[in-house]
């Protein structure tokens, strides 16, 4: 793999990670529309490379919220150490959120065979863009000021359930939980932080048990520098997508990331109808 392209696509995980938009939609999209083909189809190539990227996700944000994490950690141990009644809102919180991801965590690891045959075509990656996009387009325009201390078990649940959608290559993780947040009356600040703290179990769950399959199979032939420079790249942007997002929907909507997605989904869509690019 040129060095090029794994900055290129460090940057797009980076950014699309946490950013409404969809990064397992964007990595396919990005070598689909480039012409690039540097898996070549080998699949261990692929998983491999993909690790390297969440890895630095993961980094990133755990990297901006630590001190939350340090709070969240240490009280949601002393819950279930002490059992202390009534259990402190941070406790609560950081066991709510991991329960948010329980779905997806299942979802993924009992359907990941389908999802990696079945979805993520470039048709159905800009019809998810598009449909998704207008999805929290509406969520957003409802009112709603509620914060994290206000984060009941059945958000959770519901939250989670929604997770489960952006296993499907275009609809956005990030994107869909922050959608679901905002239909339960959550405000923008809320809904984005709650997305993004939940994202950390699930995804390091997913780092991890990927991290052990390839250390089994070991790192492919010539991929190490590469997988490096993604890490670093994919972390960075990562941390400027957490930084930039947060500071954005403070003073503004959601509006700029649905009509980047609406415009992406349709050019993907005009490039396959008019035969630039095949389907």
């Amino acid at each position: 793999m040129p060095i090029f392209h794994a900055i290129v696509l460090g940057l797009v995980q980076g950014l699309s990670e946490f950013l409404p938009i969809s990064s397992s939609g964007h990595l396919l999209l990005v070598p689909w529309l480039f012409g690039w083909n540097d898996f070549a189809g080998d699949p261990q190539i692929e998983k491999a490379f993909d690790v390297a990227l969440h890895l630095g996700t993961v980094v990133a944000v755990v990297g901006y919220f630590w001190k939350d994490l340090t709070v969240y950690v240490r009280e949601g141990v002393r819950l279930v150490v002490r059992r202390e009644q009534p259990a402190s809102a941070d406790g609560r919180l950081a066991w709510l959120l991991v329960l948010s991801s329980i779905p997806a965590a299942a979802a993924g690891a009992v359907g990941e065979k389908y999802i990696d045959e079945k979805l993520g075509t470039p048709v159905l990656i800009a019809i998810s863009l598009i449909v998704f996009g207008v999805l929290l387009a509406w969520a957003d325009r409802r009112a709603g000021a509620r914060g994290l201390d206000d984060y009941t078990r059945l958000d959770a649940l519901k939250i989670g359930a929604a997770q489960v959608l952006a296993l499907n290559p275009g609809t956005s993780r990030s994107g869909i939980t922050m959608t679901a947040a905002r239909f339960l009356g959550f405000g923008r600040d809320a809904a984005a932080r709650a997305s993004f703290l939940m994202a950390i179990p699930v995804t390091i769950g997913a780092v991890a048990f990927k991290l052990l399959k390839l250390i089994g199979d070991g790192i492919p032939n010539g991929l190490g520098v590469p997988m490096l420079v993604g890490i670093v790249t994919s972390g960075v942007s990562g941390w400027l997508a957490v930084w930039g997002t947060l500071k954005l929907i403070r003073t503004r909507s959601f509006m700029p990331f649905v009509i980047y997605r609406v415009a992406l989904g349709t050019l993907v869509l005009l490039l396959i109808a008019t035969g630039v690019r095949s389907a």
